[in-house]
C-alpha cells in the first residue's frame, strides 16, 4: 500500500535560484546537494560561456561564480553580466591570490570567498548578500537626500546632478549607510556587520575598493566620504556642488 501520508506532505518553499558556475564538477554536485538541503534551487554549469548565456537568458537571484573558467574566465563573465544585469555575484577565488579578490570587487561583485572555503560560510554570505537586496516592500521607505544625491530605498536608485549614478548594489547598501549617519564616524566594523554579518579584518581590502568606487562617482554631489584612519568613514556636507 502506497504511504499516502508522505506523498501528502507539502513541498518544502524554496528560498531562491542559484547559479553556480564551476569547472570542477564534484564541487558543483557536492554543492548542488548542500544547497537543496538549505531549500534553494540550484543550477550549474561548468564554463564561462555557458554560465554568461545561463545568466542572460534567466532569472537568478544570486550567482556563484569561480574566477578560473574555461572558455571565459570569471572576472571576463563578470563583466559582461554587468553590462546587462545587476543580479548579485559572490566570485570564488585562490587564497593566494589576493589580486583576485580586489579585480573582482572592481568588475562589480558583491562579495568574494576564497577557496577552500566551508559550506556554511559560502551559505551565510549568500543569506548575507540576499538581505541586502531583496529588501520586502514593508521594509522601503521614502527617499534618502543628502546634496544634490537622491536614494531611492524602493528602487535601489541613487541621483545625482546630471541624472542616475550607477552604482553597485553593494555601493549602494555602503551609501545608504552612510546617508543615513551624515555627519558621524561609521566604523569599518559596524558597515561589515551591516553587509556580511561579520566583523572586518585587518587584512580585508573589499571594503576600502568599494568605498573608493563609491566616493568617486559621488564627488561631484555636495558630499563626500571621508576616511577616518583607523576607525571608519564620514559622509560630510560641502556646501559647494560642483556642475
Amino acid at each position: 500500500m502506497p504511504d499516502l501520508t508522505s506523498q501528502s506532505k507539502p513541498a518544502p518553499t524554496c528560498s531562491g535560484s542559484l547559479l553556480l558556475v564551476d569547472d570542477d564538477v564534484d564541487l558543483c554536485t557536492l554543492m548542488a546537494e548542500y544547497f537543496a538541503r538549505q531549500t534553494y534551487s540550484v543550477e550549474c554549469v561548468h564554463n564561462g560561456r555557458d554560465g554568461l548565456i545561463r545568466v542572460l537568458e534567466r532569472q537568478y537571484d544570486l550567482v556563484i561564480l569561480d574566477v578560473m573558467l574555461p572558455v571565459l574566465d570569471g572576472f571576463e563573465v563578470l563583466r559582461q553580466i554587468r553590462k546587462r544585469s545587476t543580479v548579485p555575484v559572490i566570485m570564488l577565488t585562490a587564497r593566494s591570490r589576493e589580486r583576485d579578490c580586489i579585480a573582482g570587487l572592481d568588475i562589480g561583485a558583491d562579495d568574494y570567498l576564497p577557496k577552500p572555503f566551508g559550506p556554511d560560510e559560502l551559505m551565510a554570505r549568500i543569506r548575507a548578500v540576499l538581505r541586502r537586496t531583496g529588501l520586502p516592500p514593508s521594509e522601503r521607505t521614502r527617499p534618502l537626500s543628502v546634496g544634490s544625491l537622491v536614494v531611492n530605498l524602493n528602487t535601489r536608485e541613487v541621483r545625482g546632478q546630471g541624472g542616475v549614478i550607477e552604482v553597485t548594489s553593494i555601493e549602494f547598501d555602503i551609501l545608504e549607510l552612510l546617508v543615513r549617519n551624515t555627519g558621524r564616524t561609521v566604523t569599518r566594523d559596524e558597515i561589515s556587520a551591516a553587509l556580511y554579518q561579520r566583523e572586518t579584518t585587518p587584512y580585508e581590502r573589499s571594503l576600502d575598493v568599494h568605498i573608493s568606487h563609491l566616493r568617486k562617482k559621488i564627488e561631484s554631489e555636495g558630499a563626500s566620504i571621508r576616511t577616518v584612519r583607523g576607525v571608519g568613514y564620514l559622509l560630510a556636507v560641502s556646501d559647494e556642488v560642483t556642475p
